[in-house]
């Protein structure tokens, strides 16, 4: 069966934004941080994607962003990647596979990938050959004790053994708890949604 890719991000982010849905002056979801697992048939991971991001409209990362994520200036200003070229290569490691998330993070993906092309940079390996898909409905679903939980919760919330070194808000961790979600539910007798193996 195909490989399917569970991904994360972190974007930038202030104060409040999130209630007040990014709508601020200036209040752009950029992404700062790329984490993704392809994983086999049996929800093992077979590779991993992790990359930084250098935010173009608001360069200079926000305090808040740092405390919530750990991820400070020095490390994007030395390790962060041209958002073109980061997206470009993060959608080639996607190229033909089924990319999950927990959360609308495709949205989040399109907005920065339109931003990368408004500014004239080419975008290498689109969107059209993968399907993203959403499956927090799902997984709240068949575990209500998630709905209250982000994706770097998940592990503990279903009372699994941490997935992973790292902690909540890091983008590669967040998707080992987020797989080890999905392997927890499959082997309880769960049905993954369409496109999973």
């Amino acid at each position: 069966m195909p490989a399917v890719i569970v991904f994360d991000l972190e974007f930038t982010t202030w104060p409040g934004a999130q209630e007040r849905d990014w709508s601020a002056p200036g209040e752009l979801r950029e992404i700062v941080q790329i984490g993704a697992l392809r994983l086999d048939a049996d929800l093992a991971v077979t590779d991993a994607f992790e990359t930084l991001v250098r935010p173009v409209a608001n360069p200079h990362l926000s305090p808040y962003f740092t405390e919530l994520t750990g991820i400070d200036q020095e490390a994007v200003d030395r390790e962060g990647r041209a958002p073109a070229a980061a997206l470009g290569d993060f959608l080639g490691f996607c190229k033909g596979c089924s990319v999950l998330s927990y959360g609308n993070d495709m949205i989040v993906l399109g907005e920065n990938v339109g931003w990368a092309r408004a500014r004239g940079e080419q975008v290498a390996n689109g969107f059209l050959h993968n399907g993203f898909l959403n499956v927090r409905p799902w997984l709240n679903t068949l575990a209500p004790e998630t709905a209250g939980a982000n994706v770097g919760r998940l592990w503990q919330v279903l009372g699994l053994p941490k997935p992973a070194a790292g902690a909540e808000h890091s983008a590669l961790f967040d998707c080992h708890s987020f797989a080890a979600a999905l392997r927890h539910l499959r082997a309880a007798g769960a049905t993954l949604p369409a496109g999973c193996p």
